[in-house]
């Protein structure tokens, strides 16, 4: 089968051909970087109401990974914490005459297209109503989006949540290629909120009917004052937080929210001066717009609770989180530690995953560096059998998918040897996914989630692997180590590796991470993330 990589998509497939990079060619993206047009990454609303909320960053919390063993009751404190834990600032970050901030929040290139809603009822210190409201990290405040004319309209025992991004900021350095960085980044996102809602022993999860009008209407994504033309915010997801025991989300009928009489309030600011038109991202946008869905029953999860690390909490881990420039490519991994982070992306109710309501789809192959008591080598990790058999199946005959014995985790290997030159190739040339103590590809059931789910399926498949990601990152941070998402990868080239043929689309690779001993750039200066007069002493 022959593609024209130089054709207009006609569907998600076809996008996703289209932007898979290669050896000799690389998904279409800027010329070069126009300094003059980079986009703002934070959004504000002129004109909205600005809430300032508790900063208890120096609070402590349970240990990692929790949950907390109680709920906190909701107050403006706790909602504060959830907030900054899930997409506050980290730290600012200044060479020579640059000044950037960081955030609790991973993104690619940290160009954050990430946003952040939350639907409340009415609260003490925020308002008297309920309310949508938009959160304001570099302020670490709310902005009143639409006030509602009653002080209660959802159901007791938690909030609601949406997530959207803005496509532009990633395009602006990324290109075409942008639109996986956005999913990618919303899976991140949905990591970030499920750690913070268990610094609090509260607990997060998606849903899966609402349509993307839906999410949309609810939060004003669809009004004249969300976004300027040319920087359109598209709707990823709404979950619910639950703050009682019961995490199950309750009966919600988000047309009775979207239609209860409320006012809107302020406009979007304008995020560049300049834009360079990305028509095939908004076909992909286009391609995988959610309808309503009928929610689908999940197989039941394992109930496996990860044990807490000695010295180590919540919020330091969370805080503490970096995206590693450059690993040492000496530092080796304790076996043990190997094996709490591979078991942290296994589906279960008492980790991150819990957050996720969709089947499993990815599976992991891992490139083992420097791990102690592990042979170096190339390993796959099941997620789920009935993937893993089919993709052994597709896969090249002399693998040797022998089941290895590490704290009981179905992890197989399937080549023995130095695998540093093969993962750093792969990796778009990239040391730093050699030099690691392991590395690692994220292969997706790419037909079977399509077919089953419609193109949204290609939206879910980027959440999946970006929650499996921060995973990783939280649990490398905890440990002592440290990790970087990779979205650049030589895709078909992956697949060649694996012996998956180049034909197909069965199974893709759709994000690479990496986890190391990292080196430090001593020439960049960290300053804190908020002033010190922010701080709530309660």
């Amino acid at each position: 089968m022959s593609f024209d990589r130089d054709a207009i998509p006609e569907d998600i497939r076809g996008y996703h051909r289209r932007t898979k990079h290669a050896p000799n060619r690389y998904a279409m993206g800027p010329g070069f970087l126009d300094w003059a047009s980079q986009p703002n990454p934070f959004r504000r609303f002129a004109g909205a109401r600005l809430i300032p909320l508790p900063l208890l960053d120096h609070k402590e919390t349970a240990a990692f990974p929790g949950p907390a063993a109680a709920a906190a009751p909701v107050d403006a404190a706790a909602l504060g914490l959830f907030l900054e834990l899930a997409f506050g600032l980290s730290a600012w970050k200044s060479y020579e005459n640059s000044t950037w901030a960081l955030r609790n929040n991973p993104s690619s290139g940290n160009l954050h297209p990430t946003e952040c809603y939350v639907l409340l009822d009415s609260l003490a210190e925020v308002s008297e109503t309920a309310g949508v409201y938009h959160y304001a990290p570099a302020e670490h405040a709310l902005e009143e989006r639409a006030a509602y004319g009653a002080a209660r309209v959802l159901p007791r025992g938690g909030f609601l949540l949406a997530l959207s991004s803005i496509a532009w900021r990633e395009a602006w350095k990324y290109g075409e290629r942008a639109y996986r960085y956005c999913q990618l980044d919303a899976g991140h996102a949905i990591g970030a909120v499920a750690q913070a809602a268990f610094a609090l022993g509260w607990r997060a999860s998606a849903l899966t009917e609402p349509s993307d009008a839906e999410i949309a209407a609810l939060i004003g994504l669809d009004r004249e004052d969300a976004a300027h033309r040319r920087e359109p915010e598209h709707p990823d997801l709404v979950m619910w937080i639950s703050t009682e025991a019961a995490p199950a989300a309750p009966a919600l009928d988000l047309f009775a929210l979207i239609d209860a009489p409320r006012a809107f309030h302020g406009q979007a600011n304008r995020l560049s001066e300049d834009h360079d038109g990305w028509p095939v991202i908004d076909l992909a946008g286009q391609f995988c717009r959610k309808p309503r869905q009928a929610g689908k029953p999940v197989p039941a999860r394992a109930q496996s609770p990860a044990p807490a690390i000695e010295g180590v909490s919540i919020g330091r881990a969370v805080r503490k989180r970096r995206s590693a420039q450059r690993m040492d490519g000496e530092t080796s991994m304790p076996a043990e530690i190997f094996a709490a982070m591979l078991a942290a992306t296994l589906p279960s109710e008492t980790n991150l995953l819990s957050a996720f309501p969709w089947p499993t789809s990815l599976t992991l192959i891992v490139f083992v560096h420097r791990v102690d008591g592990v042979e170096p080598g190339i390993y796959a990790l099941q997620r789920d059998s009935d993937i893993a058999a089919r993709l052994r199946a597709a896969c090249r005959k002399e693998f040797e998918w022998s089941l290895v014995d590490l704290a009981g985790l179905p992890l197989y290997r399937l080549y023995s040897g130095a695998a540093e030159k093969a993962a750093t190739k792969l990796a778009c040339l990239q040391p730093i996914s050699g030099k690691g103590c392991f590395s690692l590809a994220m292969i997706a059931d790419f037909d079977q989630a399509l077919g089953e789910d419609g193109p949204f399926a290609y939206r879910r498949l980027h959440f999946e692997a970006g929650l499996i990601g921060q995973a990783f990152y939280l649990w490398a941070t905890a440990s002592g180590f440290a990790g970087t998402g990779i979205g650049c990868f030589f895709d078909d080239e992956v697949h060649e590796l694996l012996g998956l043929s180049p034909e197909e689309t069965t199974f893709q690779d759709v994000y690479h991470f990496t986890v190391g001993g990292a080196i430090d750039d001593a020439r960049i200066l960290t300053l804190p993330p908020y002033p010190d007069e922010r701080r709530d002493r309660r």
